[in-house]
């Protein structure tokens, strides 16, 4: 292209800061992989073939076309667009993120967000998913972990479930009432609590569910004692719909959230921008009251 703006081979040298023999080699090397010839050379002037005006065409558009992707690219660090997948335990996305998505699409309106909710840890990469929120100790050294915050876990019951079969003084007496818990993992049945030994207190669901959402609408439905995290009954506990066993003696233990992505993946403009409007957010959102 540089020969044709130019008008000569020794314009488009000096253009491009190359030696008129180089850039003659250039020419003839690029007629030669396409096997056509591209310029017609006469005494006065280079004249484009039919074939030479065909292929400038298309030059011309395919570079057009990088240029206006790199202008994409630039106007995307600063506003930031695309699809972001995000996937989290259906308590967080309910409780956490639902809430916060009406205040990240009033500022980032050119993100379009795909939610799921999983239970259990997923395989980003299986499930094309961009940030996970996982709650609680991580395993896989594969990913990039960003703390989000973490939440205590309280022993609670709903007033129904206390009328109708009292309150327990002590972490003893738990074994006379229905108590709510997780099929798995087990350490999600490790209340915050010691027996009269000094030992933590492991529970044996009456019910148990592999959803915290689940175990919180049957607590809300006084079914049972159950152990849950701040962030999912912050309201619940506010209303008094849920209210807090053994104050006192609860152990100040709480879970860890993290927002992961893979290592070996530069962080889109989009991932940042989500997960920065969440731990904004939450900093100014305690769980705890």
């Amino acid at each position: 292209m540089a020969v044709v703006d130019a008008g000569s081979i020794t314009a488009a040298a000096e253009l491009l800061e190359l030696t008129v023999s180089a850039t003659s080699r250039a020419l003839a090397r690029l007629e030669d992989k396409l096997q056509t010839t591209l310029l017609r050379r006469t005494t006065r002037r280079l004249e484009l073939t039919e074939e030479g005006a065909a292929f400038l065409l298309r030059a011309r558009a395919i570079l057009a076309s990088v240029d206006e992707a790199e202008e994409l690219m630039a106007a995307r660090r600063t506003r930031p667009a695309g699809r972001l997948r995000v996937d989290a335990a259906t308590p967080f996305m309910l409780h956490v993120l639902v809430p916060l998505i009406a205040g990240f699409r009033e500022r980032y309106p050119e993100v379009e967000l795909e939610l799921t909710s999983n239970e259990g840890f997923i395989d980003l990469l299986e499930k094309r998913t961009d940030v996970a929120f996982r709650i609680g100790a991580l395993k896989d050294s594969t990913l990039h972990a960003r703390p989000v915050g973490s939440s205590r876990v309280r022993v609670l019951a709903s007033p129904d479930y206390l009328r109708r079969h009292g309150t327990p003084r002590d972490p003893g007496q738990l074994a006379q009432h229905a108590l709510l818990g997780f099929t798995q993992p087990e350490t999600l049945n490790d209340w915050p609590l010691r027996d009269a030994s000094g030992a933590s207190v492991h529970i044996q669901p009456s019910i148990a569910s592999s959803s915290g959402e689940t175990l919180r609408q049957m607590a809300l439905e006084g079914l049972g004692i159950v152990c849950l995290s701040d962030f999912m009954t912050a309201a619940d506990r506010r209303s008094g719909a849920l209210v807090p066993l053994f104050a006192a003696a609860t152990l100040d233990v709480r879970q860890a959230i993290h927002a992961v992505y893979y290592r070996n993946t530069a962080l889109a403009p989009r991932i940042t921008c989500f997960v920065d409007h969440i731990v904004q957010a939450l900093s100014t959102r305690p769980f705890s009251p």
